[in-house]
């Protein structure tokens, strides 16, 4: 457990306590701290300013308190910022992609915060940027550009922005050929839209005052959003809702769905105007997503017992589930992530063994072959294209110590061309970093998969700290892919681990359902098993641990330092959702019907109540000693509330037995992403990482080479 010395002496803010009780199933809880969320918190999203005067006093005396307590790493945190922004290629540039008359790309100019978004003549020939983010946030605290989408005929733009941090999108459409947006603006969307098939409009979704995707709108150009057509409407307040459309610009996919259950219905685009065509009705439990693929529709689901998933097709005339046949049959332990048709093949992302592979199959002769690579432990990412009648698609590759590379790939000649490879300006000498897969036995007899990497110089011999990276939730998976910022890290002594946790998919769809509702604590277990044996292993010892994770990830973070306070020197937990059971009995806010499949329901079922009230971080703070904590938020994060975290924060100050400090930095400019420019979110890790090495008696420790 880390010294408090190192820590200057300073009071903590102290937080009122106004009791709140809430009585369920017969069960009572008092609520100290209940006050600090806002009343009128929907219009705080929108508009920061109108925070009660009160909660803001707390929020900057917090805020107060942890630069105080962080002064004496100014200087540590400029050299890491520096460092981190050494290794980007300022003036970056993605390969543009071919679409027709055009290939489309990004880039940042030196010094720049935003992306830029250009077009070039399909085969070579002047840049034209068609969206300068810079310009656009100029004067605003926060910006984040949403979904892009250019029209067929190549004449305009569909661009969204976020200048809250809320994540209600403003939709824009801007001219092309002039450069300039048209008058048609639209706000409350849900990031992004769709071209109808003549370029005359477009669907998007639309957020309710609770941050929900309830409705699907089609807004025809020159006419009042007003004036918008109601395409579909989802009554279920437990349902995510989404609009999308295929590459052949025949279909509109409005997909629905929560964390187990999926709904498709199609428009085509030959007849805007009809009736949306379910595909198949929901059924608890049942999966599926829609690809195209011409005469046909490819179906990746879990139907039938299909656990890991399977691939079906339907016809485009009738897709209905009793037309489903099946293509590529379910596999135990080879997880299908997704699927992409083509005129002429069909590529899966799948995951075995815990690694990734791409599968290309001929869609005449049914023969299929793989691109894969042989390192312990690495990263895949499937770009595919924006054209459907195309033998050429898009993959990126990199490993904890390899760059990322990124790849053109002929389907037919199965010939690899290299486009690309990320270039780290300061320099980057893969043989000085060692990556390693390990397998930490769980309580329970699992072995949990960890990802690591270290400098070669590191002695493994208990005396390197470690930084833990966990998350753990929604079936979503942390690749073991390369991370420049880490090496600072790295080149400090320390050992970066990715501890792949039950609650993702690291080892397929079982891996997930044994890390959620009843299961959930084997996501924490598995989290302290895995720092277990990297002490027992000597990677570390666990005063110089300092785990950390974000959101879900910071869920984790607060369970394991109630749990297992004395297996961490230190614990990060970034936009942290530890009030859970707080937040899953109210209806209310953006998130809590459609995560009840996650995380139980426990308005309507004592059990869930019960099983949540067993971890939820808030709930069981208890007086023992913690390690040092740093909590990290945003006042405009609709996804976890900022009073999550205050609270928190107020209530281990309470209870806890020894002198660690427990440090809340709210950002209040920005939401659940953090600070939006790329060099400001740059500033926010320096300081994260700046308390990690604070806390292992690294501060003063020169990187390696230096």
């Amino acid at each position: 457990m880390s010294d408090s010395a190192i820590f200057p002496q300073m009071k903590a803010p102290e937080t009122e306590e106004h009791p709140v009780e809430d009585t369920r199933h017969g069960i009572t809880r008092v609520d100290e701290f209940a006050w600090l969320r806002a009343t009128n918190w929907q219009e705080v999203f929108r508009d920061p300013s109108t925070l009660d005067p009160a909660i803001r006093a707390h929020l900057e005396a917090e805020n107060a308190y942890q630069r105080g307590l962080m002064g004496d790493t100014e200087e540590l945190q400029k050299n890491l910022f520096q460092e981190m922004k050494g290794r980007i290629k300022e003036d970056d540039s993605s390969v543009p992609m071919k679409d027709g008359p055009f290939a489309y790309g990004s880039s940042f100019k030196k010094g720049g915060e935003q992306p830029r978004f250009f077009r070039i003549p399909r085969d070579g020939g002047e840049q034209e940027i068609i969206l300068d983010g810079d310009v656009e946030a100029e004067g605003k605290a926060y910006f984040r550009i949403g979904g892009l989408d250019h029209s067929s005929d190549h004449k305009r733009l569909l661009w969204a922005f976020d200048d809250k941090g809320s994540e209600f999108f403003t939709l824009h459409v801007r001219d092309l050929p002039t450069g300039k947006d048209l008058s048609d603006r639209i706000e409350d969307t849900g990031g992004g839209g769709v071209w109808n098939a003549d370029d005359s409009g477009f669907f998007y979704t639309r957020l309710d005052e609770n941050h929900r995707p309830s409705k699907i709108f089609f807004h025809t150009l020159g006419t009042a959003p007003a004036e918008d057509r109601l395409v579909f409407e989802e009554a279920d307040p437990g349902f995510f809702m989404n609009v999308g459309g295929s590459r052949r610009k025949d279909w509109i996919f409005i997909s629905i769905n929560d964390h187990e259950t999926s709904e498709y219905h199609l428009l085509s685009m030959a007849k805007p105007d009809a009736r949306p065509l379910l595909v198949a009705a929901r059924e608890t439990g049942i999966q599926y997503d829609l690809e195209e693929g011409g005469d046909v529709f490819f179906i990746l689901t879990n139907a039938d017992g299909a656990k890991d998933f399977k691939i079906m097709t339907a016809p485009v005339s009738d897709p209905v589930r009793a037309n489903w046949k099946e293509l590529v049959p379910h596999e135990p332990g080879r997880l299908i992530l997704s699927v992409m048709g083509f005129e002429n093949f069909m590529v899966r992302l799948e995951r075995k063994d815990g690694l990734p592979r791409i599968v290309v199959r001929d869609r005449k002769t049914g023969e299929e072959h793989m691109i894969a690579f042989e390192e312990e432990a690495y990263s895949l990412g499937l770009a595919g294209a924006y054209e459907y009648d195309t033998d050429v698609i898009r993959f990126s590759y990199s490993s904890m110590t390899t760059p990322s590379q990124l790849f053109d790939y002929d389907m037919r000649t199965r010939e690899r061309t290299l486009l690309k490879t990320q270039e780290v300006p300061s320099g980057h000498d893969p043989d000085n970093y060692v990556t390693r897969r390990l397998m930490a036995p769980a309580h329970d007899g699992e072995l949990v998969p960890i990802s690591l990497i270290y400098h070669r110089d590191t002695p493994l011999d208990g005396s390197a700290p470690c930084l833990l990276y966990g998350y753990g939730s929604y079936g979503i998976t942390i690749p073991a892919s390369f991370n420049t910022n880490c090496l600072s890290l790295a080149d400090r002594g320390f050992v970066y681990a990715l501890a792949h946790v039950r609650g993702g998919k690291d080892k397929g769809y079982g891996w997930y359902e044994d890390g959620k509702r009843a299961k959930k604590t084997n996501t924490f277990l598995d989290f302290i098993s895995v720092a277990r044996h990297l002490v027992a292993e000597r990677y570390t010892a666990h005063d110089r641990i300092v785990a950390q994770g974000g959101s879900a990830g910071g869920m984790l973070m607060g369970a394991i330092a109630n749990m297992a306070p004395g297996a961490f020197g230190g614990v990060v937990a970034e936009v942290p959702f530890v009030d859970v059971l707080t937040t899953m009995l109210d209806d209310t806010l953006p998130l809590t019907p459609p995560e009840w499949p996650e995380w139980g329901n426990p308005i309507a079922s004592e059990d869930d109540y019960k099983i949540i009230a067993s971890y939820s971080p808030y709930d069981n703070v208890e007086a023992k000693d913690y390690p040092p904590i740093l909590a990290v938020a945003g006042l405009t994060d609709p996804r976890v509330t900022y009073w999550e975290p205050a609270k928190w924060v107020a209530r281990l100050r309470k209870l806890k037995t020894n002198k660690n400090p427990v440090l809340f930095k709210i950002n209040m400019d920005a939401g659940h992403a953090g600070a939006s420019g790329r060099f400001s979110r740059l500033e926010e890790i320096a300081y994260t990482y700046a308390f990690a090495l604070k806390v292992t008696g690294r501060a003063g420790v020169a990187p390696a080479g230096r």
